[in-house]
């Protein structure tokens, strides 16, 4: 660089959360060059500063300038989909294609009584008895249906024979086995996560969001070198408080359709439906109610869209009665032009729910809607067995008292799923989540998506690159 230029792309190592915040907030807000607000932030204090600016006075833009690596161990599915479950999410999870849960053993819910653990634990054990054989039977099944070609190194067959063996015994793991998850998210986001989760319905998440508060309030319990660690992000502890408008609004919700909606229309729902709202208010009352009954979008949004404004307006105004000035407006007041509602098996959601460009809601689980019987378990003569222990394990998991019962729910049960996006997000899912090498079972289900598009947008639906499910090769990664 000739003598006397200015530097214009500066780096910084890292920092702490909080730390990094208050440097880039002060950064935008003083005419001191990036050096001079690194000084300035080492000789003052970023608590102050953050509960002043970001906690009191809602300049919220500043939590998103400091990020917090976290990761979970041995917690259960279920916890790992519900802290998943933020739009701003940077994360993986310990994934079921190519890890063996076979000897991971699983959580038992802390709701349960003794003799409701005991019947939950016999059921469990059973489940992932029946994981280990199946991932053996299956392994024996495609090595003999499908041989190794020249081309490719016996290393790298058995793992795709594996890896496909492990997609169909994942339909015998259930949400109570544990799993870890790593995320990268922004002050502002791990927030809104803790408060969310301090509200569940799941002791175990009410659990680690306390934990997750007081993580902040510490230092790091991983240190990269001889890095002196600080408080991760000791103001955001404070103030991360139970989110009880959203749990306040889900409960007035509940309430209200149960005393006002009329009886279930009993419609036979498509495994894929596709939406395209006309009306803002009835679309948005729609996906708030949608959550709190097990009714398909369409019914709902059928039904307010015959009711009179006032109605509707009784539901708006119901939801909003609980809100702060703290509160931004629930996700179900956000959306996207398309909205599809899933009949899908919970693995398929677990990674479909990575999508993030897209506003996801989901009712209650439950064994209601039947489960799915993977094509090579009929083809390997082990559909019989699977199909026995998936219904034996349905009928012990309506005995057991929610939301711990929910632990029970194998992968292979289907449950009911709202995805709301924009043209641009279905064509990404489409590509990406239709090739040859990804899982059969939302391979099928986004190719529907993309048959239902075809439909509504004939002319935008062209644009879309797909591969039908009916174009395998299974041992291809």
């Amino acid at each position: 660089m000739p003598h006397g230029t200015h530097k214009r792309v500066v780096t910084l190592a890292p920092l702490p959360p909080e730390k990094c915040a208050y440097a880039l907030a002060r950064y935008s807000r003083s005419p001191d060059s990036i050096h001079e607000s690194l000084e300035w932030v080492r000789a003052h204090d970023s608590r102050k500063f953050l509960e002043h600016f970001y906690f009191q006075y809602g300049h919220s833009s500043i939590a998103d300038l400091g990020h917090v690596v976290m990761c979970f161990e041995g917690i259960s599915e279920l916890a790992a989909t519900e802290i998943e479950d933020e739009p701003l999410w940077d994360g993986q999870a310990k994934s079921s294609r190519y890890q063996d849960f076979s000897r991971s053993g699983f959580l038992s819910p802390e709701e349960f009584q003794p003799h409701h653990t005991a019947l939950y634990r016999a059921a469990g054990e059973r489940l992932l008895d029946a994981y280990k054989e199946v991932h053996t039977r299956m392994t024996e099944f495609l090595t003999e249906r499908l041989p190794r070609p020249e081309d490719l190194k016996p290393e790298a067959y058995q793992r795709n024979i594996n890896a496909r063996a492990f997609d169909v015994a994942r339909y015998l793991l259930f949400f109570g086995v544990p799993t870890n998850v790593g995320q990268l998210t922004s002050i502002r986001t791990l927030e809104k996560q803790i408060r969310r989760l301090k509200v569940s319905e799941y002791a175990e998440l009410r659990g680690l969001a306390e934990e997750m508060a007081a993580a902040c309030a510490a230092e790091p319990d991983c240190l990269w070198d001889n890095l002196q660690g600080e408080a991760v992000a000791p103001t955001l502890s404070q103030f991360a408080d139970a989110h009880y408008h959203l749990a306040q609004a889900r409960e007035d919700l509940a309430q209200w359709a149960q005393q006002n909606l009329p009886p279930a229309a009993g419609l036979e729902a498509d495994r894929v439906d596709l939406i395209r709202p006309e009306d803002a208010a009835s679309d948005i009352v729609a996906t708030l109610l949608y959550s709190v009954t097990d009714r398909p979008y369409r019914e709902l949004y059928e039904l307010a869209r015959g009711w009179s404004a006032a109605l509707r307006a009784e539901v708006l105004e119901l939801v909003l009665r609980s809100r702060t000035e703290r509160d931004e407006l629930l996700r179900p007041f956000r959306g996207g032009p398309y909205v599809f509602d899933l009949i899908m098996d919970v693995g398929a959601y677990r990674d479909l729910h990575r999508h993030r460009r897209c506003q996801q809601f989901r009712q209650a689980y439950c064994a209601r809607l039947g489960f799915d019987t993977p094509k090579a378990l009929v083809q390997a003569g082990l559909a019989e067995r699977y199909e026995r222990l998936m219904r034996e394990t349905l009928a012990i998991q309506a005995e057991l008292p929610e939301p711990g019962a929910h632990y029970l729910i194998p992968f292979g049960v289907r449950s009911r799923f709202l995805f709301k996006m924009d043209f641009a997000e279905l064509d990404y899912i489409c590509r990406v989540r239709t090739t040859v090498k990804g899982h059969f079972s939302y391979r099928d289900v986004v190719w529907r998506m993309k048959t239902r598009m075809e439909q509504l947008e004939p002319e935008l639906s062209r644009l879309i690159q797909a591969t039908p499910p009916w174009v395998e090769d299974p041992l291809r990664r």
